[in-house]
């Protein structure tokens, strides 16, 4: 098992950038495949971006491509997201997630076994 800690969540003016951490305990984040997941008020769980265990392979949400980044630093035990010209519909909780498997189904929530408490991103027009 393995507990997720996400941090680095604030508030940003629009057009401004966020890093946001998660950090992992219990077992080694190298033995999981790791996704950070949105959500808005009143809105469903939505995939934002996904990495391999390798770093290999990384995956991002239509929504935010070109302006969000995916890492990880498996001698760390940490996975990254970097948010750059964030924009005001970008405000939600953000979870991170770890799967022991991959593939197709990498932007289900369903895949993914352990989850982060979250962390408030909000950003203001």
């Amino acid at each position: 098992q393995v507990l997720l800690v996400e941090s680095g969540g604030g508030l940003v003016q629009a057009g401004g950038s966020l890093s946001l951490s998660c950090a992992a305990s219990g077992r080694t984040v190298r033995d999981y495949h790791m996704a950070w997941f949105r959500q808005a008020p009143g809105k469903e769980r939505e995939f934002v971006a996904a990495i391999s265990r390798s770093g290999a392979i990384t995956y991002i949400a239509d929504s935010v491509k070109a302006r969000f980044t995916i890492s990880r630093d498996n001698a760390k035990n940490t996975v990254n997201l970097q948010m750059n010209s964030l924009k005001p519909e970008d405000t939600a909780v953000y979870y991170c997630a770890a799967s022991t498997s991959f593939g197709s189904r990498y932007d289900r929530s369903s895949l993914y076994n352990y989850w982060g408490q979250g962390t408030q991103v909000t950003v203001s027009s």
